[in-house]
C-alpha cells in the first residue's frame, strides 16, 4: 500500500483498506534522565533500549525506575519525553593552530561521552580549508566501546564553501558548533604520544545535569513543541504518566490541569499517582475533595507501591504509575480482538507489594470515589467494583465513569481517524464523502455484529454522516479544506449515545465532542432524523455543536 507522510504520521493512499482493529498501547513518560535528546519522543520497547539511550536508573530520577516497572508489569512500548532544568552540555575542543573549533552536544548533561577525531585523508595537500571529521558516543570516559559514530567528509572553515562546519553539522545528532568558527582548519588529531593519526580528543567535563524540575519543565511550552507538549501528535497513544518531581515530590495543581486537558485533547488516559502523603484510606477520600481534579481521561490507583531500588540496594516506596500502565498495557490488545473484553485484574507481578493493605469493604468505598484499588493477589470475587475514572460526576455521559467503556470509546474514534487519513490527499466533494462514509459504516457494522453496541437495535446502533450538511465541496483546484465526519454510537448505558466530529486538515486531524442540540444532547441521529434536520457546524473551544433546524 502506497503511503503519504503528514507530519510523521502515515497515511493509506485510498479508502479499500478496511479500518484496522488496532489498539493504541503506548505509555508516554515525560520526566527527567540521565542522559538522551530533549524534548523528543523516542520510543523504547525495552529497559534495555532505554539505558542505551536515556542511561537508566538515576537517583534524582523517578522516571527512570518507573519505566523500570512499566516493563517488569508488562508494558511493551513506551515513548519517553527528556526534560531538564537547566542542564548544560559538554564539549569538544579541537585545536587549530592557536585557535579552537568548539562542538557541543546537543543533549545536556554530564553522561554524554563524547569523542572526535580530525583527519585529512583524500584531501588535496593545497587545500588548507577541508577536513574530515569524526564525532562516536563511547560508554564511559577512555572506554573504547563506541556506541554510536557519525562521519563527516570534506567539512570546510570557509562560511562560503557548500560544506561550511556549521551548517554541514546541523545533520548531526550528536554535536553541533559553539560560536565562530577559527579561519583556520583543526589540527589532525594523532594518537596520544606518537605522531600516528587515529587519535581522539575526550569531551570536556563542563556538563551540568541541571536542578530539579518543576511544573514549568514537564509542561513545557506549545510553540516550542517541548515537555508535555512534545507528544502533541504522536500516533499510537494509550496512556501518559507525569512521574513525581522527585521521591518526595508530587506533580503540582497546575501540571496535573494541564496535562488532563492535553489528554482529553489527544484522546488517551492520564495515570495519575496518589499524593505520597495518602497511606490510609481515609486520608484518599479526604484528600479527593483537596485535590479537585475531576478528568474522564485521567485515572488513580491506590496504594503506592513498594519494588527494589537496585541502585540502593534495598526495598523503596514509589509512586504506582509506570507499575499501572503496564498492568494496563497487558489488556490492550484484547479491546480491539474483544469487543465486550472482560474487566481486567488490576495484579501486580511478582517484585512489586503494595505500600498498605486495603480491605474488600475499603475497596469498594474508593470504587465509589473513582479510585481503583491495585492487587497483589488474585480476587475471587466476582462482584469486584468496576475500574473507574477520576469523572467524579463531571462528565456528560455516565459511560465515562468507567474506565473500559472509555477505553473501548477512545479505540473506536481512534482507529477511525487513522484510518481514514487518506481523505487529506484526496479531492473535498461527494465522492470522497461517499468513500468515507461506506469504509466508516463497514468497520462499525463489523464491531456491531462482534457484540458492540447492544445496548439498542441493530439500526439504531451507530450514524455515519459525511456530506454536505458538515461539509464544504471545494471545485477542483480550489486549495486544500478540511473534511469532516460525524460518527455517532450508542454508548453501554441504555439510551446514551456517544457523537464526534473527526477533521481532517493538511496540517492535522482533530477528534472533537459533538453534542446535538435538539431536545437533549444524547439525541441520536437516526436515518428518519437525518432526512428532517440539517446540521450547520460551528466551533466552541472544547467541543464542537452542531445546530439543527428542521426543514
Amino acid at each position: 500500500m502506497p503511503e503519504h507522510s503528514l507530519d510523521g504520521n502515515l497515511i493509506a493512499a485510498n479508502a479499500e483498506q478496511p479500518i484496522a482493529r488496532t489498539h493504541a498501547q503506548r505509555t508516554a513518560f515525560v520526566g527527567r534522565t540521565l542522559r538522551g535528546p530533549l524534548n523528543k519522543p523516542i520510543i523504547v520497547r525495552s529497559f534495555s533500549d532505554f539505558q542505551q539511550i536515556f542511561g537508566g536508573l538515576w537517583q534524582p530520577s523517578p522516571l527512570s525506575y518507573a519505566v523500570e516497572q512499566f516493563f517488569e508489569q508488562g508494558g511493551r512500548q513506551a515513548v519517553i519525553v527528556r526534560v531538564a532544568n537547566g542542564a548544560q552540555p559538554v564539549t569538544i575542543s579541537l585545536p587549530c593552530r592557536r585557535e579552537q573549533l568548539k562542538l557541543e552536544a546537543r543533549a545536556p548533561g554530564t553522561r554524554e561521552f563524547l569523542r572526535a577525531s580530525v583527519d585529512y585523508d583524500h584531501i588535496p595537500a593545497d587545500d588548507v580549508q577541508r577536513f574530515n571529521l569524526v564525532v562516536q558516543r563511547v560508554r564511559s570516559p577512555g572506554s573504547g566501546r563506541v556506541e554510536e559514530q557519525e562521519i563527516f567528509r570534506a567539512l570546510s572553515v570557509d562560511p562560503r564553501a557548500p560544506r561550511f562546519v556549521t551548517a554541514a553539522l546541523v545533520e548531526s545528532k550528536m554535536v553541533r558548533v559553539r560560536g565562530l568558527v577559527p579561519t583556520v582548519r583543526p589540527d589532525p588529531t594523532l594518537m596520544a604520544g606518537t605522531n600516528l593519526p587515529v587519535g581522539y580528543v575526550s569531551s570536556n567535563s563542563d556538563g551540568n545535569d541541571g536542578r530539579p524540575l518543576t511544573d514549568y519543565d514537564v509542561i513545557g511550552s506549545v510553540t516550542r513543541r517541548s515537555g508535555l507538549f512534545a507528544l502533541e501528535g504522536v500516533d499510537e497513544l494509550a496512556f501518559v504518566y507525569i512521574p513525581p518531581l522527585s521521591r518526595t515530590q508530587d506533580i503540582g495543581a497546575s501540571a496535573l490541569m494541564v496535562a488532563g486537558k492535553f489528554c482529553r485533547e489527544q484522546r488517551v488516559v492520564l495515570i495519575v499517582d496518589p499524593p505520597v502523603e495518602w497511606t490510609t484510606s481515609g486520608q484518599v477520600i479526604a484528600g479527593l475533595k483537596a485535590l479537585d481534579f475531576y478528568n474522564d481521561t485521567a485515572v488513580m490507583f491506590f496504594p503506592r507501591v513498594i519494588c527494589m531500588d537496585r541502585l540502593r540496594g534495598r526495598n523503596e516506596v514509589f509512586g504506582n504509575g509506570g507499575a499501572v500502565a503496564g498492568v494496563l498495557s497487558r489488556s490492550g490488545e484484547v479491546v480491539a480482538a474483544i469487543v465486550n473484553p472482560p474487566e481486567p485484574e488490576p495484579l501486580l507481578r511478582a517484585g512489586a507489594k503494595l505500600a498498605c493493605e486495603v480491605t474488600h469493604g475499603e475497596r469498594v468505598r474508593l470504587a465509589t470515589h473513582g479510585i481503583n484499588v491495585l492487587q497483589t493477589v488474585r480476587s475471587a470475587d466476582r462482584n469486584r467494583p468496576l475500574l473507574r475514572t477520576l469523572s467524579g460526576g463531571a462528565s456528560g455521559s455516565s459511560d465515562w465513569a468507567y474506565l473500559a467503556p472509555r477505553r473501548f470509546a477512545l479505540f473506536v474514534i481512534g482507529a477511525i481517524e487513522r484510518g481514514t487519513r487518506w481523505a487529506v490527499v484526496e479531492p473535498r466533494d461527494h465522492g470522497t464523502w461517499t468513500r468515507l462514509r461506506q469504509q466508516v459504516t463497514t468497520f462499525l457494522r463489523e464491531l456491531r455484529m462482534s457484540g458492540a453496541f447492544a445496548s439498542v437495535a441493530a439500526e439504531d446502533a451507530f450514524t455515519v454522516i459525511c456530506d454536505d450538511r458538515v461539509n464544504e465541496p471545494l471545485p477542483p483546484g480550489a486549495g486544500s479544506g478540511v473534511v469532516n465526519i460525524l460518527v455517532q454510537f450508542a454508548a453501554i448505558h441504555v439510551g446514551e449515545y456517544h457523537s464526534f466530529m473527526i477533521s481532517h486538515g493538511t496540517h492535522a486531524s482533530t477528534v472533537k465532542p459533538i453534542a446535538v442540540n435538539r431536545l437533549e444532547s444524547s439525541l441520536p441521529v437516526t436515518a428518519e432524523l437525518e432526512q428532517e434536520i440539517t446540521l450547520s457546524l460551528l466551533t466552541d473551544r472544547n467541543t464542537a455543536r452542531l445546530s439543527v433546524s428542521m426543514n
